[in-house]
C-alpha cells in the first residue's frame, strides 16, 4: 500500500481512522468481481478474510457453521465453560459443509417451542421428522400466526413438504447438482427444501444457499470437516484450557485480553506456545509494531491488532487509551511482515469499505463483532421492541454484563470489586435488518464490496490488493460527499 503522494504519506504522522481515507483506482485487467481470489495466507484456511469475534452475544456454534460454510472463520468466547466449548465445536464439524443444519421439531412440539427456534435461522422455516429423521412436514412462522402457544406443531405444518433427494442433486452437490438443486426450488416457486438421504433428513437448502455454495468455498480442515477458533484469556489454566480446545478438535487457538502488551500475555503466550498444539496462536490485543515484535516473540504466528475502535468499547472514553485503527493497522502489518507473520484487524468496521482499507494496510484477516450481532445466526433470543421490530441484544467484553458472567465463579466481593470497573455497553438493541436479516447477507454485501475494491486497484488477489493499494487522505466532507442519499432531494 502507498499514499497518493509524498505530502500525504508525511501527513499520515497524525493517526488515521478508516473514515480518514479513501482507495484511488488504478489501471486494472480485472474485468470481473468473480476473478478475486479473496483467501487469507495467514495460515487459517479458508476463502474469505473475516473472522467473527470472540464476544458472547455474536459468535456460538450456529454463527460458526454458518461462516465456516461460505470461508470464513468464527472465534468461541473464552467465557464458555469448557465442556460447553467442546461440545460445540464437536457440533461445527460434524456439519455439512453445504447442507444447513435445519431447526428439527417433532409433530408433538408446541407453537411455543417453535417460535423460539424458528428465529434462529434466518430463512424462518423448521422441519417437522420423527424418531427415525422422516420428514412429516415443514412449519414456518407464517404457518404459526395466531395459534396458541400449546396446540402441538403436527397441526399446523405442511403435511406434504417438497424434499430435494441426494439421489438428485448428490451428497456433496458439484456445480451441476446445485443448479438442479436451485431449479428444482424455483421450478415449484418455494424458498427452502428438506434434503433427504434414504428418506431421512440430512439437512436443508434454500435458493440462497444453492446460489452461495456454487461462489464460497468452505473453510474446511484437511478431513473436510468446518473449521473453528477458540479463545483463551490470561487468566486461569490458559495453556492447559488451550490443550483441551485443540483436542476437541479447535482449528485455531486466540490468546485474548484488551491490553496484550502485558507481562502477564507474554508469559502465558508463552506456555501456549509450549505446548506445540500444531495449531495458529492468534494473541492480541495491541496497536504498535513493538507489540506486534513482542507477542511473536513470545510465539504468536497472528496479531490481533485494536484497542477501543469496537462498537461496543468505551475504552478510549473511560481512558483515553487506543489508536485510530487504519494507523494501528498499517504500522502493525508492516512490522509481522518483516518477522514473516500476519495480523488481523479486529474492530472499528461500520461499512465494507472498512474492511477494504483493513486489509489495504496489511490486515491478513478483518475481526467483526456487533455488525454480526443483529442476525438470527448470533447466539442470543429474538426479541421485539414496542413496535414489533426484531432484534437482538448485544455487549462488550468488557461491559458489567460480560464481567459478571467471567466471574461468576468468584466471591461475592471479588465480584463486586471487579464490576466497579469495567468498560463497555453492558445492553444494546441491534435490529435485525428486513433487507439483510442472516449473517450470510452480511458476507454477500461485504465480500462483493471488497472484491470491487480489488478490481479497482486491479489486483486478482489480497497480497495483490495489499500491494497495489493507492490511500489518500480526506476531509469530513469528502468522506460525507461519498455517503449515499437515502432519501428525497
Amino acid at each position: 500500500m502507498r499514499f497518493i503522494s509524498s505530502s500525504e504519506s508525511a501527513a499520515a504522522t497524525q493517526d488515521l481512522t478508516y473514515s480518514d481515507v479513501f482507495l484511488v483506482p488504478s489501471r486494472s485487467g480485472v474485468s470481473s468481481r468473480f476473478d478475486v481470489d479473496l483467501s487469507p495466507q495467514d495460515g487459517t484456511g479458508g476463502s474469505l478474510p473475516i473472522v467473527v469475534a470472540n464476544m458472547t452475544a455474536v459468535s456460538g456454534r450456529r454463527m460458526s457453521e454458518t461462516v465456516a460454510r461460505r470461508g470464513a472463520i468464527a472465534v468461541l468466547p473464552q467465557d464458555i465453560p469448557m465442556d460447553a466449548a467442546a461440545a460445540s465445536i464437536r457440533w461445527v464439524k460434524e456439519r455439512h459443509t453445504v447442507f444447513e443444519t435445519p431447526v428439527r421439531l417433532g409433530p408433538d412440539d408446541t407453537v411455543g417451542q417453535a417460535l423460539g427456534l424458528i428465529g434462529k435461522r434466518a430463512h424462518g422455516a423448521a422441519v417437522v421428522v420423527d424418531e427415525d429423521r422422516t420428514v412429516l412436514g415443514v412449519v414456518s412462522a407464517r404457518d404459526l400466526e395466531g395459534a396458541d402457544r400449546f396446540t402441538a406443531v403436527g397441526s399446523r405444518m405442511n403435511a406434504r413438504p417438497l424434499v430435494l433427494d441426494t439421489d438428485q442433486i448428490g451428497e456433496q452437490p458439484d456445480q451441476e447438482g446445485l443448479r438442479r438443486a436451485f431449479d428444482f426450488l424455483a421450478e415449484h416457486h418455494i424458498t427452502y427444501a428438506p434434503v433427504v438421504t434414504g428418506g431421512r433428513l440430512r439437512g436443508a437448502l434454500t435458493r440462497a444457499g444453492a446460489v452461495r455454495s456454487g461462489i464460497y468455498r468452505p473453510n474446511a480442515d484437511a478431513q473436510g470437516r468446518l473449521r473453528i477458533a477458540a479463545a483463551v484469556g490470561v487468566n486461569g489454566a490458559a495453556a492447559e484450557r488451550a490443550s483441551q480446545l485443540v483436542a476437541a478438535g479447535a482449528d485455531v487457538i486466540v490468546v485474548d485480553t484488551a491490553h496484550g502488551h502485558q507481562e502477564k500475555m507474554l508469559d502465558v503466550l508463552r506456555q501456549v506456545r509450549a505446548r506445540d498444539l500444531g495449531v495458529p496462536l492468534v494473541a492480541g490485543n495491541v496497536v504498535t509494531a513493538a507489540g506486534v515484535e513482542d507477542l511473536v516473540e513470545a510465539g504468536a504466528d497472528i496479531v490481533k491488532v485494536g484497542v477501543g475502535p469496537g462498537a461496543m468499547c468505551t475504552t478510549r472514553m473511560m481512558t483515553a487509551v487506543g489508536r485510530p485503527q487504519f494507523s494501528a493497522v498499517l504500522e502493525c502489518a508492516r512490522a509481522a511482515r518483516a518477522l514473516g507473520k500476519h495480523v488481523w484487524a479486529d474492530g472499528g468496521v461500520r461499512y465494507p469499505r472498512d474492511v477494504a482499507l483493513a486489509l489495504a494496510a496489511g490486515g491478513a484477516q478483518v475481526m467483526i463483532g456487533s455488525w454480526f450481532a443483529g442476525t438470527h445466526e448470533s447466539p442470543g433470543e429474538l426479541l421485539h421492541d414496542s413496535e414489533g421490530r426484531p432484534y437482538k441484544e448485544s455487549f462488550g467484553m468488557a461491559s458489567a454484563r460480560a464481567v459478571a458472567a467471567r466471574t461468576a465463579g468468584e466471591s461475592p466481593f471479588e465480584q463486586a470489586r471487579k464490576a466497579l470497573y469495567e468498560e463497555g455497553i453492558s445492553s444494546s438493541r441491534m435490529l435485525i435488518d428486513p433487507a439483510r436479516p442472516g449473517v450470510e447477507d452480511l458476507l454477500d454485501q461485504i465480500t462483493a464490496g471488497v472484491r470491487s475494491s480489488c478490481t479497482y486497484a486491479g489486483a486478482a488477489d489480497l497480497a495483490a490488493f495489499e500491494e497495489r493499494a493507492v490511500v489518500g487522505i480526506q476531509s469530513q466532507a469528502g468522506y460525507e460527499e461519498g455517503r449515499p442519499l437515502h432519501g428525497t432531494w
